[in-house]
C-alpha cells in the first residue's frame, strides 16, 4: 500500500490521505450542476492577494450574461497574518469555494496527525513534508483566532458545472481523492491507464478540472468504452508560478466556442472539447508587490521561504511544453 494511501493508524503527517478524503465518481455524478455560459476554475491561489486582485479585474471584464468562478481548493496558505487571511476570504466570498487539504484542515476539530494533508509521494523529500506541516499549525492558528475556521468544513470536496452541453466535474485532487496524486503531470497516462476514463464516464463528466498537485497539465483521451473524446486539465497554481523563469499564475476557463477571453487576459493552451473552449489563462500578477507582502509574512528561514520562494522569484524546473497533451495545443 502507498504511503499517501495509509490507513488512519499508520498516518505521517503531511504523507497519508486520511480516509474522509475519499469519494467515488458518483459523488460527481450526484453534484447538483452549476447552469453557466462560463466557468472559470481556480485551484491553488495560496492566499496571494495580488493574485487574487488580478483574477477579480479580468472576472469584471467578462461579458456573458452568466459567469461563475469555482475556488476549488487551497485558496488558504501564505496568507498567514490576519490581514492578509480575511483580505482571501472576503474577495473570494462571492465565488463557489471547495475545500482542498488546506481548508479541510483548518477546519478539522481534533487531532488526527494529518499534517498539511497533502498526501506528498515518496518523491517528495521529507524535509519538504515537515515545512508543510509547520505551515499549517500557523495557518490554523490565524484562521482559529480570526473565527474563520469552521465555515470552512462545511464546503464541498467535489462540484460538476454545465457549460452549454459539455458536463464538467470539478475535483481538488482526483477522481478517487481530495489529495489524490493521479492528475499530476508525471501520472496521467498512468492513470487513464488505471481506469481513469471509467471514472470519467460514471461521473457522467466530459472533462475534469483539478489543481491540488500544484503543476499544471492539461490532456485529451478517448473512453475506452464509448469512444467519446474526454478530458483533464489540471491548472496548477493560480497564485503561484508554474512554468520555469516566469512568475504568473494558472487558472482554468470554459467557454463555448467563439467566445472572447477578457482583452487582458493571456491564454496559454486550450482545446475545444464538444461546444466549448477550454483554455489555460496565465494570471500576470504585480510580482514584485507579491514577493515583498510574502517576505513580510515569511521572512528568511521561515518554512514558506525555504520550500517556496526560489519558486515564486523564477518558477519551478517545468516547461511550459509539457503541459500540453493530447488535443490541446499552444496559443500562436
Amino acid at each position: 500500500m502507498p504511503a499517501h494511501e495509509a490507513p488512519d493508524s499508520e498516518i505521517r503527517p503531511g504523507r497519508a490521505c486520511p480516509i474522509d478524503y475519499r469519494y467515488t465518481p458518483e459523488a460527481i455524478s450526484a453534484a447538483t450542476p452549476l447552469e453557466t455560459d462560463v466557468l472559470w476554475v481556480v485551484g491553488g491561489l495560496y492566499g496571494n492577494t495580488e493574485a487574487l486582485a488580478t483574477l477579480s479585474r479580468l472576472l469584471e471584464a467578462e461579458r456573458a450574461s452568466r459567469v461563475e468562478v469555482v475556488l476549488n481548493g487551497d485558496f488558504h496558505w501564505f496568507d498567514a497574518t490576519p490581514e492578509a487571511f480575511a483580505a482571501v476570504a472576503a474577495g473570494t466570498s462571492g465565488w463557489h469555494a471547495m475545500r482542498g487539504n488546506v481548508e479541510t484542515e483548518l477546519a478539522r476539530q481534533g487531532d488526527i496527525d494529518a499534517g498539511c494533508g497533502c498526501a506528498y509521494p515518496d518523491a517528495v523529500p521529507q524535509d519538504d513534508v515537515d515545512r508543510s506541516n509547520a505551515m499549517m499549525v500557523r495557518l490554523r492558528d490565524t484562521a482559529r483566532t480570526l473565527g474563520l475556521a469552521g465555515a470552512l468544513s462545511g464546503l464541498p470536496m467535489v462540484r460538476r458545472a454545465h457549460v452549454g452541453a459539455l458536463r464538467v466535474g470539478i475535483v481538488h485532487g482526483d477522481d478517487r481523492s481530495l489529495a489524490g496524486w493521479r492528475l499530476a503531470q508525471d501520472q496521467l497516462e498512468n492513470s487513464w491507464r488505471d481506469g481513469l476514463d471509467d471514472s470519467l464516464e460514471a461521473a457522467r463528466i466530459d472533462l475534469l478540472a483539478s489543481s491540488h498537485t500544484c503543476l499544471p497539465v492539461a490532456g485529451t483521451f478517448e473512453s475506452r468504452s464509448s469512444g467519446r473524446l474526454l478530458g483533464v486539465i489540471n491548472n496548477g497554481a493560480a497564485g503561484m508560478a508554474n512554468f520555469a523563469d516566469s512568475t504568473y499564475g494558472v487558472v482554468t476557463r470554459i467557454a463555448p466556442r467563439g467566445s472572447t477571453a477578457p482583452g487582458a487576459a493571456r491564454m496559454l493552451y486550450s482545446t475545444l472539447l464538444g461546444d466549448c473552449e477550454v483554455q489555460a489563462l496565465a494570471i500576470d500578477f504585480d510580482a514584485r508587490r507579491w514577493l515583498d507582502s510574502f517576505d513580510a509574512s515569511w521572512p528568511a528561514g521561515s518554512p514558506a521561504e525555504r520550500s517556496y520562494r526560489s519558486r515564486i522569484v523564477g518558477g519551478p524546473a517545468y516547461a511550459l511544453s509539457a503541459a500540453i497533451r493530447g488535443r490541446f495545443r499552444a496559443s500562436a
